[in-house]
């Protein structure tokens, strides 16, 4: 495959510049509607350690950074409402279509952020969380799902994968908003921040239907028509007979069919075949490896770890958190553009090996800290800094935007839902455990809870290593292969050929472009158990 192509169906077909053709422009240009969902999240992360820092947000509940069991309960809160959602997540998303879920998801977190806002009470501002954790859920179980599905098959990666690392600059956002109204008087220092959680939603509730439904849903729905019509608008300037949209109209819609013919529609189905328990076991892991990696400790408590490395100055910590959200999202979004180029697999590797390095040296830095004299504590201390900021450039090589895009594209139709919730819930749950018991281990044990996170780091490399395949450029449809090898429902005329053959019904063969029938080559990939 050159460069200026890309495979798509068994063929080679030329790259497309997006800012040419104005139905793929129009659509790219609107589709930031779907991708603020990683955003809001990302907001909130920021907007906790920014509330931290702000001696009004402290003052009026009573003292949480005191008391590790309350600060936890906080931050866990939001956690807690996206796992009670988990259930309603996939059948959202797959009944009422991609828009309609994050219209919904959207309209509860509103619900949430103005509970927030009243907050005269902690547990008023617990259940705040709690429903706007159950919203976004809703609302991130379906985002993705448009930006994958919807996309050229040459920007799938980039698109996909940009949609996670948003969250930073929706940290960002909340690093410079919470640094700004710390200088306010009063409770409005912190209230104000969390009154501008609402806007993103609002904006998303109204432009989200500027961007045109999902193909895939809409041929699992009977819709194909209209399918075929957004195919079109947004991959050939609206010709409905260009060759590339009839290739991936046909592979779409041979693969929805077959799924629904020749496998069940359960949970089951996560762990029913060797290539699915397979992609589960990714799904789960990659979930908890998100957030066990030692980023919960910083991306919710920074002040915590601040305060250990002797910088106690609340105006210094709401700078720190904002150069952080600055690196963080270049680095992120960076790397988004070299996916497809390096692969998966060597940034998951990579990624890991980044981290598990870093993360030694600050753990090193943090015991020199607590034990050095005087005149060392401030060598110790910025070196704490710089590995800090190190560790989340190595952390965003694998787990930041290929979070989503990796398991989005490992999952076929029928339970890419299911399977984004299973997921999700991983990461719900990693994230309830993290931000109960960090801030408790944090300030009971200190920098020895360092210690814990190196040695996981180590076992997160080994899965990697061991279970994590390579996607890089292959087709959304056809990425099953690599999983379920002889046994892959793949659309198109030879997928279905091949499938009544293994029905013995008939020999394979495939239909060329011209008309001609020739025998289909049997596959051979192996299956990956």
């Amino acid at each position: 495959m050159g460069k200026d192509t890309f495979e798509l169906a068994g063929r080679e077909w030329p790259r497309v510049t997006w800012y040419k053709m104005k139905g793929m422009r129009t659509v790219y240009l609107t589709l930031w509607a779907a991708m603020l969902t990683s955003a809001t999240n990302g907001y909130d992360g920021s907007l906790m350690n920014g509330l931290e820092a702000i001696p009004s947000w402290n003052d009026n509940f009573g003292n949480p950074l005191g008391s590790g069991q309350i600060l936890g309960a906080i931050t866990a809160s939001m956690s807690i409402g996206s796992m009670i959602a988990i259930p309603f997540v996939p059948y959202t998303a797959d009944l009422l279509g991609r828009r309609t879920g994050v219209v919904i998801g959207c309209s509860i977190m509103i619900c949430g952020v103005a509970l927030i806002c009243i907050g005269f009470h902690v547990a008023l501002f617990i259940v705040g969380r709690l429903i706007l954790g159950f919203g976004i859920a809703i609302a991130h179980g379906s985002a993705p799902l448009l930006i994958a599905e919807l996309v050229h098959p040459q920007h799938r990666a980039i698109y996909s994968t940009i949609y996670n690392t948003l969250w930073y600059a929706g940290s960002l956002i909340g690093s410079v908003v919470a640094f700004g109204t710390s200088h306010l008087e009063g409770q409005w220092a912190w209230r104000v921040p969390c009154m501008l959680q609402a806007i993103p939603s609002i904006v998303q509730m109204i432009f989200i239907w500027t961007v045109p439904e999902s193909p895939r849903w809409l041929i699992s729905k009977g819709k194909d028509q209209r399918a075929k019509e957004i195919l079109a608008y947004v991959h050939a300037q609206g010709n409905i007979d260009d060759e590339l949209v009839n290739v991936e109209f046909h592979e779409i819609q041979q693969t929805i069919n077959l799924e629904l013919e020749y496998e069940k529609t359960s949970w089951k189905e996560l762990w029913a075949t060797p290539g699915n328990r397979h992609r589960l076991l990714i799904l789960i892991s990659i979930g908890f490896f998100s957030q066990w990696s030692g980023n919960g400790i910083v991306s919710y408590f920074l002040p915590i770890i601040l305060n250990l490395i002797g910088v106690t100055d609340k105006t210094t910590q709401l700078e720190i958190n904002i150069y952080l959200s600055v690196v963080q999202l270049v680095s992120a979004v960076g790397i988004c553009f070299f996916v497809d180029k390096i692969g998966r697999r060597p940034l998951f590797i990579t990624s890991c090996i980044g981290m598990l390095v870093t993360f030694i040296a600050t753990t090193i830095a943090l015991a020199r800290y607590d034990a050095s004299l005087p005149e060392l504590n401030t060598a110790a201390s910025n070196t704490v800094i710089v590995f800090i900021f190190l560790y989340y450039i190595m952390y965003n090589l694998g787990f930041c935007g290929l979070l989503v895009s990796y398991s989005t594209e490992i999952l076929p139709y029928r339970i890419r839902a299911k399977g984004l919730t299973v997921m999700f819930f991983c990461v719900d749950l990693s994230l309830w455990f993290n931000q109960y018991v960090n801030p408790i281990a944090l300030l009971s044990i200190g920098w020895k809870y360092y210690i814990v996170y190196c040695i996981w780091l180590a076992f997160e490399l080994f899965v990697v290593v061991k279970w994590y395949l390579e996607t890089k450029n292959t087709p959304l449809e056809e990425i099953v292969k690599f999983f379920d090898g002889d046994a892959a429902i793949i659309g198109g005329d030879a997928a279905t050929a091949k499938a009544r053959h293994l029905a013995g019904e008939e020999e394979p063969e495939v239909v060329q472009a011209e008309g001609e029938k020739t025998a289909a080559p049997v596959t051979t990939t192996e299956t990956r158990v």
